[in-house]
């Protein structure tokens, strides 16, 4: 018995120094950014900015490559610590403590809304029969798999995952071009710059900001420099994938179709057609779609379970997978109980909410940090 604990005790070790290199972080970020986004964002976008969604969609993308310098200084000044560690560091035990908790209620409610757009989409979509509970237990059931084998196994997958990715996207641009209408773009900013400003602020709360988790995932990876170029390259090519899919529900779909529609690029995928012979392949946008929702949903999982584990001092984070799997199934069934109250929590609360989480909390972590380290130098 003694020598099972000593070897268990070894893994557990083991497993929490994993690193992960660069080329992963990159795919981990690309894959949570598209995440639930690929879906949703299209019809969220054009309800607000109509036709120039992709014009909302190039300006958020350059807002966002403009904060993540602020993610990378916390990143560099605490190098071997997560947001929960060096918060306690900056504010002290115990205001630090409950600035942790605020910080952990994001994961809870990101990754319980991505749960639910996942049971949401298979439940409407494509298994209308299947009760929600039972979609809900198998996404949740796989991630904790995936979380319990840790972080360095959720980064391999990706990279053998993100290929294909990358292929089917590829695959659907090429196939739904004959079916673009450019004049569906026009006319370009016919009710000005308002509504694009607008739709940014909800764009960037989602996904952008959202990416303040990685805040608790940098001291596990292999930095080769201090620049912080991967999150940028992560940030744009996520960024660029968004882009294209919105232009693409434009042009193929229409303002109307794309904003009255809860799921537009399933809808778009749906309008494949070549000679007649390839149809009906939207099957592509779904295996993106369940991928790359895999792994958001697997982060925000890891997360939770590594910053409560840090939070109780506690050796591993293992212990808490089942019942926090049980808090995400649990929120997602009350939480939102139905679309209308998701998409009244999408436009009017998530902003604010991200924001607080995702910009003002490590602009206020860096801004102590810096005037601390500042008053020791003056003493």
């Amino acid at each position: 018995m003694g020598t099972d604990a000593f070897v268990k005790g070894i893994y557990e070790e083991m497993l929490s120094n994993t690193k992960i290199s660069e080329k992963q972080f990159i795919v981990l970020v690309i894959l949570y950014i598209i995440g639930s986004a690929i879906l949703v964002i299209p019809s969220i976008l054009v309800s607000l900015a109509k036709q120039d969604a992709w014009i909302t969609s190039l300006l958020t993308v350059g807002i966002a490559l403009a904060i993540m310098p602020l993610y990378i200084a916390l990143a560099r000044r605490f190098p071997d610590k997560t947001l929960i560690e060096y918060t306690d560091d900056i504010l002290g035990k115990w205001l630090g403590k409950g600035i942790s908790l605020l910080f952990l209620t994001f994961p809870i409610v990101a990754g319980s809304l991505t749960l639910y757009n996942i049971g949401d989409f298979i439940h409407t979509q494509i298994m209308p029969e299947t009760p929600i509970l039972a979609i809900y237990l198998l996404v949740a059931g796989v991630s904790i798999i995936g979380v319990r084998l840790g972080i360095e196994v959720l980064a391999r997958s990706g990279e053998i995952l993100f290929p294909w990715v990358f292929f089917l996207f590829i695959m659907l641009v090429l196939l739904l071009n004959p079916e673009i209408k450019p004049e569906n773009f026009q006319p370009v900013l016919g009710e000005g710059m308002k509504p694009v400003l607008k739709a940014i602020i909800h764009f960037l709360s989602f996904p952008f900001l959202d990416m303040v988790v990685f805040l608790m995932i940098f001291p596990h990876v292999k930095w080769n420099g201090t620049s912080g170029k991967p999150l940028y390259i992560a940030t744009l090519l996520g960024g660029i994938f968004l882009t294209v899919i919105i232009a693409l529900s434009i042009a193929v779909l229409g303002t109307d179709e794309t904003s009255t529609r809860m799921f537009p690029t399933y809808l778009l995928a749906k309008n494949i057609s070549v000679n007649d012979i390839i149809t009906r392949i939207e099957v592509i946008v779904a295996i993106i779609w369940f991928i790359s929702t895999f792994f958001k949903l697997s982060i925000l999982f890891y997360v939770l379970n590594v910053g409560m584990a840090q939070l109780l001092n506690l050796k591993t984070y293992r212990y808490l997978t089942l019942p926090s799997g049980m808090l995400f199934l649990f929120f997602a069934r009350v939480f939102v109980p139905n679309t209308a109250y998701l998409a009244e929590y999408t436009q009017k609360t998530s902003p604010f909410y991200t924001a607080i989480i995702g910009l003002l909390l490590p602009l206020v972590l860096l801004t102590v940090a810096m005037l601390k380290k500042k008053f020791k130098k003056s003493h």
